[in-house]
């Protein structure tokens, strides 16, 4: 049975995949987008208002930049489906891509799949996500309309996700065990200088609290333990990337990231990483649309200078893989 086949395989659906998209298809090559059950944009389609994405002053929202993105990169010649990969294996010189609509060869892969927010691992967290625990302020935001609700996390997302909020909610309780917040400067001034944000560093949470819905939060500080009344818990403690399908034979470092070089190649041939699953990743908007454009740039390189060409010529592209 004949495989699908790609030059430039791109798995992913944020702006990294996207950009490595729009990069392959210009410069000719026949290039595969696998953008997920969600489709182009994945997790940022979820996010409300993205201020720090060059050439939006006034910030755009992530469900409207991403499929900017995609368009450009469809009318450049980039072909998308709505699937995910599964597995990635290498066969005579092809790197074969297993999907739940089929096999996909392709002769080389940018890896974009991107990160998940980690979760507390506290009492009444699993039995309550839904009803109540939120990874999305975007979605549920407008459920709690003035509640106070609270937001765990210090860091880009936990301010991003709680300067949303205030749009909706009454007051948030931002949580977080660090000294200080950890996101950007613009962003901490504005939630320090909030009335409606009550900060409380160096504090942890100890149990959702609740029956049917979120009632509470019980949270230990220097101070002792307190249970705090809120409607809904928002978590934003880190991400964990989405690299686990593809090792080995992909390195990984100890975080379960990709170690790429300054031209996203992995320790594979023709595969490449771009995006926040990337070691030193600086997981902004911008640097990973600049991984995706570098990826793609990279691919057609390879392919260019024949490095590929060789085992090309010994490859029965018609034969199924094991």
């Amino acid at each position: 049975m004949a495989l699908a086949e790609t030059e430039i395989l791109v798995a992913g659906g944020g702006i990294a995949a996207l950009t490595a998209g729009l990069f392959g298809a210009r410069h000719g090559r026949k290039t595969t987008v696998l953008t997920g059950g969600l489709g182009a944009g994945g997790s940022l389609l979820s996010v409300g208002h993205i201020e720090d994405f060059p050439g939006f002053p006034d910030g755009v929202p992530g469900y409207d930049l991403c499929p900017m993105i995609q368009e450009q990169a469809s009318a450049a010649g980039a072909d998308f489906q709505m699937t995910s990969i599964e597995s990635l294996a290498e066969d005579a010189g092809y790197w074969v891509a297993k999907t739940s609509e089929g096999e996909i060869m392709a002769k080389a892969v940018i890896l974009a799949t991107g990160s998940r927010f980690r979760c507390l691992e506290v009492p009444g967290e699993e039995r309550l996500k839904g009803k109540g625990v939120s990874q999305c302020a975007t979605c549920d935001g407008p459920l709690a309309r003035g509640a106070t609700v609270a937001v765990v996390g210090g860091g880009d997302s936990a301010l991003l996700e709680t300067l949303e909020l205030m749009d909706y909610v009454a007051r948030v309780v931002l949580i977080h065990r660090g000294d200080s917040l950890d996101g950007q400067q613009t962003y901490r001034d504005r939630i320090l200088a909030s009335s409606g944000v009550d900060v409380r560093l160096r504090s942890v949470v100890e149990e959702i609290l609740g029956g049917d819905r979120v009632t509470g939060v019980r949270v230990r500080s220097v101070d002792g333990v307190e249970d705090h009344d809120v409607t809904a818990v928002f978590v934003y403690v880190g991400t964990e990337p989405n690299t686990s399908l593809f090792a080995p034979p992909l390195s990984l470092d100890a975080h379960g990231r990709i170690p790429t070089d300054t031209s996203m190649r992995t320790n594979l041939p023709g595969v490449y990483a771009a995006g926040d699953i990337r070691t030193d990743s600086a997981r902004q908007g911008v640097a990973a649309a600049g991984d995706g454009a570098t990826a793609a740039v990279s691919a057609h390189r390879y392919l260019s200078d024949g490095v590929w060409a060789a085992a090309d010529a010994s490859c029965d592209r018609s034969s199924p893989t094991a």
